[in-house]
């Protein structure tokens, strides 16, 4: 046994040294055949195609998409570069979502390049890459982002085809956003002579409230001579001002999908009672639900918790030292870091039924909240002190999910945007429903953004006088489904309607919220 753990931590070792070079996609000739063997069967690596190779975990189970999604960019970016050197791009649509910072992995990444065969290649977890014989962008008009060659931004735009406007508007109306001045793009209409596509961007700048960028366009074409007519390419209007200053493109995709979101919830969720006047009466129900509620947040995120833990936990009868295993300690762990952080948000919805803004004290409050649940893992040598300092500096996967959150660049970024929505928003609803959304879709911190969620959530709920809500283990599907499909085809419909059943329920004196050990 000595001495196969010796010939497993050799292979290790090899595997190690690839992933210190940066490399994701492992070719079969980057380990020897004893490594590559030994590590496939002890579960550290899995085959994406014939000859290729991803890092994975061994206590990932069957049929996990965790680590493919995590690894499927800089895959597809290094087995592209291998396979066409510099000789293949990207298409405009998908240079456009990543333009404008969307990295949901597709169901499969279109690829042009000269050579290409016209090819499907199946990759894991029902994804694919169809490379497509088609022409590719000038030099100039064609960059790279984490290796992988895209069309620039104006020449997307232009290139990108017409349906993609109405069918994404939220990436487009970014990607518009980031053009500052109409000579990024009129150089290309005229030399071209592109005048369907200049009337159609001229419409997509009006669109977005860009009008100055929409009459040099059209003007600039018709003096040379080009007969434009101005169309507009999406299904809808929007009274958003985009800020032309922006940096940042999480910002204004943020502040797109808040107001796009905004609209299919109105009339899909019950009407806000109003703030209760008994306030103490209202605080004293939300402490009635604590042993209910951790159970089944933390259950949501797997932890294995009784009532009986939870009881202890709260009245201080507990040590973690106890637990007879590993598992038990961070089980209690976790316990005792819910009860910290749910007492602090009691103090955050008494501010909100005292008449503070509820996006104010959210903003706030949130770090506190955070600092609370995971204090208890620092006590126990578990976590650095500096783990909870503020939001993490590094990139961040969610289990199962083809959404991939912000970098940490873009948290820095977005957060305060999303503070700034919440804070304005007028709708109880909306609040309700987007805060927690949009909070889970950025994913500030690498671990409890679901608690935290959920958290934000119900003193959302008491802004607008609902009760306290409690998700159940029993929803988890239905409740991880919706968001997943909030996150990657910006549907909230299905979310609105999961939460909103709930909130129901309670106003109605019918959740069935009894812990089901």
């Amino acid at each position: 046994m000595e001495k196969t753990s010796e010939k497993l931590a050799e292979s290790l070792e090899a595997l190690h040294v690839l992933q210190a070079e940066g490399t994701v996609a492992i070719r079969s000739n980057s380990l020897s055949r004893t490594h590559r063997e030994r590590l496939l069967r002890n579960g550290f690596l899995k085959e994406v195609i014939k000859g290729w190779y991803v890092h994975t975990r061994p206590d990932e189970a069957a049929g996990e998409s965790t680590a493919w999604y995590a690894a499927f960019w800089p895959f597809c970016a290094d087995y592209l570069r291998h396979l066409k050197g510099d000789e293949w791009c990207l298409s405009p649509e998908q240079s456009l979502s990543i333009h404008t910072e969307n990295w949901t992995v597709p169901r499969q990444l279109l690829v042009r390049a000269v050579k290409a065969r016209n090819n499907i290649t199946a990759l894991p977890n029902n994804t694919s890459l169809l490379d497509i014989r088609a022409a590719l962008p000038e030099s100039t008009d064609t960059v790279e982002k984490n290796g992988l060659r895209l069309f620039s931004l104006p020449a997307a735009l232009i290139a990108c085809a017409p349906s993609y406007f109405s069918r994404n508007p939220t990436d487009t109306r970014a990607a518009l956003s980031m053009i500052r001045d109409a000579s990024e793009v009129l150089g290309r209409l005229l030399e071209g002579g592109h005048s369907t596509i200049a009337g159609r961007l001229a419409g997509a700048f009006r669109n977005i409230g860009r009008t100055q960028i929409a009459d040099d366009i059209t003007n600039t074409m018709r003096a040379a001579g080009y007969d434009i007519r101005e169309n507009d390419p999406f299904k809808t209007t929007m009274s958003l001002n985009l800020s032309t200053r922006e940096q940042s493109a999480y910002v204004n995709r943020i502040r797109l999908l808040w107001r796009e979101m905004r609209e299919q919830i109105s009339g899909r969720f019950p009407k806000a009672p109003g703030q209760p006047t008994d306030i103490e009466g209202y605080l004293q129900f939300v402490e009635d639900l604590y042993v209910s509620d951790a159970y089944h947040s933390l259950s949501i995120e797997g932890y294995r918790v009784s009532t009986e833990l939870i009881e202890r936990v709260r009245s201080g009868n507990w040590n973690p030292e106890d637990n007879e295993n590993d598992l038990g300690h961070l089980n209690a762990l976790a316990a005792r870091g819910y009860w910290q952080a749910y007492q602090a948000v009691r103090r955050s919805i008494d501010k909100v039924l005292q008449g503070n803004n509820p996006g104010a004290v959210i903003d706030d409050d949130h770090r506190m909240w955070y600092r609370e649940m995971f204090t208890p893992g620092v006590t126990a040598g578990l976590l650095r002190a500096t783990d909870l300092a503020g939001y993490r500096n590094g990139p961040v996967y969610i289990r199962g999910s083809m959404h991939v959150p912000p970098s940490r660049e873009g948290v820095r970024d977005a957060m305060p945007a999303f503070f700034d929505l919440l804070r304005d928003e007028t709708d109880p609803a909306v609040r309700v429903v987007l805060g927690h959304f949009m909070f889970v879709y950025i994913h500030p911190y690498t671990d409890g953004n679901g608690r935290m969620g959920r958290f934000l959530m119900n003193v959302m709920l008491a802004s607008g006088g609902y009760p306290w809500t409690v998700v159940p283990l029993k929803c988890r599907h239905d409740y991880m489904d919706a968001l997943e499909q909030a996150s990657v085809n910006h549907d909230i419909i299905p979310f609105t309607d999961c939460l909103a059943r709930l909130v129901n329920d309670g106003l109605n004196g019918a959740a069935d919220i009894q812990p089901h050990e």
